[in-house]
């Protein structure tokens, strides 16, 4: 009888063991999978700013350094690595951008300026995407952090290598949203 009830206690904490390893192997997947979604908008956003930039030189081409800077914070960006690092880059590109939108505030010609204004209309919903995805993706990191060092799961994850995982932050000076609202008054 004692011989049944240990093996009955070994074959629950195995189950128990397997349980916990799936659940941090799908928070795990999620996090990689909403990393995926930020990167998708990501990348919508970088494909828009060379139109963006293109459409605002016809009327400012006195503002070459801020084309350039634009440009650069746009490459940094890119080839971003890391979570933090990504974070960095999107800080810098978007006070680059909100540069180039007050720029285009001196322009009324480019304000109505029916490509311009396109553009910025598909910005400002890509940036809607992007905090949705971010948000998404710092939501899905809490849950696997806190699933990583909570009792027994802390255990498991530290014999399996689950490590956590860094948030997507955006610095203090970014927490305004980019105006794009060029509409004629």
């Amino acid at each position: 009888m004692t011989g049944i009830f240990i093996g009955g206690v070994v074959v629950l904490g195995i189950i128990a063991l397997i349980a916990i390893y799936n659940r941090l192997v799908v928070l795990r997947n999620r996090i990689d999978n909403a990393w995926s979604q930020i990167d998708v908008q990501l990348k919508r956003r970088y494909d828009l700013i060379p139109n963006l930039i293109e459409t605002v030189k016809g009327y400012a081409k006195h503002e070459k350094e801020l084309f350039e800077n634009v440009t650069k914070a746009r490459t940094q960006a890119i080839s971003a690595g890391s979570v933090e690092d990504q974070a960095q880059a999107e800080n810098m590109l978007t006070g680059t951008l909100k540069s180039l939108f007050a720029v285009a505030e001196n322009y009324p010609e480019l304000k109505a300026n029916q490509n311009f204004m396109m553009l910025q209309e598909e910005l400002a919903g890509t940036e809607g995407k992007i905090a949705f995805a971010r948000q998404f993706f710092n939501d899905t990191v809490m849950l696997f952090n806190t699933a990583i060092q909570t009792f027994p799961n802390n255990m498991i994850a530290g014999v399996f290598g689950f490590n956590e995982r860094e948030y997507f932050e955006i610095d203090e000076g970014s927490r305004e949203p980019i105006k794009v609202d060029f509409g004629t008054e």
